[in-house]
């Protein structure tokens, strides 16, 4: 079958790599995601063990769409006996860009439509819709006239893990937390450290990755174990795969050393609640960035500071940052900055900057060296202020 798995934008080369080093072939990064191809077994192992993939979309046919009546008439070709039942449940999103049909909305209920008109014509029976929890979620992407119909075998987003207990304000999603660390270099060796970590996202999905944990064992069925796909022989096989990967988990090494803290202590205690929800040793304590201090040996810094319309213009958090984070000689230091003013705070260009959306938010996730030839060299990209709106006061992200 053929694959999309998709990503935030910016993260896309993270994923292209994290399914190449879990020996999937043939990946190319595309907008939004990267494509491959396999086994539907292959499909349902990237969802187990991919941890920046959001969803991974088989593909289920490919055709013009450039009226209503040939989405139509499109869509009832597909084999839908083969792939849901007279009891399943199915619930049609869709999204368009550049071509005759215009309302995403309507080309999901046009969909909808004919799937459930060619099982009722040809099988006597029409499925049930179900918008919050369906067996059988499809996705329609038409573009420049042609329409594709995925079908989600997560069954739903991937970046939820089963971890978190509680959530400090507007949480970073944890496929994103796990691209920004592998974006950062981090070795899964050295120390870790994040002085603004909020609920915990960055460091506890650092933890977890560094010991080899599948985030996908904690989701009791995936898309593909809910649809008509599913036999014994499929079900056999998924059941020996979600078996070796915990037996990895049981016996892997120990974590390295990773550790955040938080200047709310709320923020602190619920990250702490997390760390013990997902099964990692990770030291929260609540202090101040500027209590920071070098590791031994030396590692990473990674952190997604707060930002907003009150920080973009008070800068003393970003400049307490600059002065913090310069004295962590040999140290590598990366800050996924959603305001412009987190640069200018720093002494010195960042040797690496890279275009990553947090959500709705435009962001860059900006690199330095310390001590070694931080400031030597001048990125490729110059950072944009993101702009954001509501008025809110402060938006932590993490």
């Amino acid at each position: 079958m053929d694959f999309f798995a998709t990503a935030a934008k910016g993260t896309e080369p993270a994923l292209r790599d994290e399914l190449r080093e879990i020996g999937v072939r043939g990946v190319r990064a595309d907008r939004g995601g990267v494509h491959f191809g396999g086994a539907l077994d292959l499909g349902a192992r990237v969802c187990l063990e991919s941890r920046i993939a959001v969803r991974v979309l088989a593909e289920l046919g490919r055709f013009d769409a450039g009226s209503v009546d040939a989405l139509y008439a499109g869509v009832r070709e597909i084999d839908w006996a083969g792939l849901i039942g007279p009891r399943h449940t199915l619930a049609v999103r869709a999204s368009v860009r550049d071509g005759a049909l215009t309302h995403s909305g309507y080309v999901a209920l046009k969909t909808k439509d004919a799937i459930v008109d060619v099982l009722r014509d040809k099988r006597g029976w029409r499925p049930s819709v179900d918008t919050e929890d369906p067996d059988v979620l499809l996705f329609v992407h038409v573009a420049k006239d042609s329409a594709t119909v995925y079908l989600d075998i997560g069954g739903g987003s991937l970046h939820q893990r089963g971890w978190r207990a509680r959530s400090a304000e507007a949480p970073m999603k944890e496929t994103l937390a796990a691209a920004i660390l592998r974006l950062a270099g981090w070795d899964r060796r050295s120390p870790l450290r994040d002085p603004m970590c909020g609920s915990g996202t960055l460091a506890i999905e650092a933890a977890l990755w560094a010991r080899g944990v599948a985030p996908g064992l904690s989701r009791p069925r995936l898309g593909v174990e809910r649809a008509a796909w599913l036999d014994d022989s499929l079900a056999r096989r998924l059941a020996e795969l979600r078996s070796s990967l915990r037996e990895r988990a049981r016996t892997s090494k120990a974590a390295p050393d990773v550790a955040g803290s938080d200047l709310d202590p709320t923020a602190v205690a619920i990250a702490r609640a997390n760390a013990a929800a997902a099964g990692v040793g990770v030291d929260f304590e609540v202090a101040p960035v500027s209590a920071l201090r070098p590791t031994s040996p030396p590692g990473w810094v990674v952190t997604n500071p707060p930002y907003g319309e009150r920080l973009a213009t008070d800068g003393t958090l970003y400049r307490e940052m600059a002065k913090t984070f310069s004295q962590l000689a040999g140290h590598h230091v990366t800050v996924l900055a959603g305001s412009m003013a987190i640069l200018r705070a720093f002494p010195s260009p960042p040797d690496r900057s890279l275009l990553v959306l947090n959500g709705p938010i435009e962001c860059r996730l900006l690199s330095w060296e310390i001590g070694s030839r931080a400031g030597a060299r001048t990125s490729r990209s110059s950072p944009s202020a993101s702009r954001q709106s509501g008025g809110a006061r402060r938006a932590r992200a993490r």
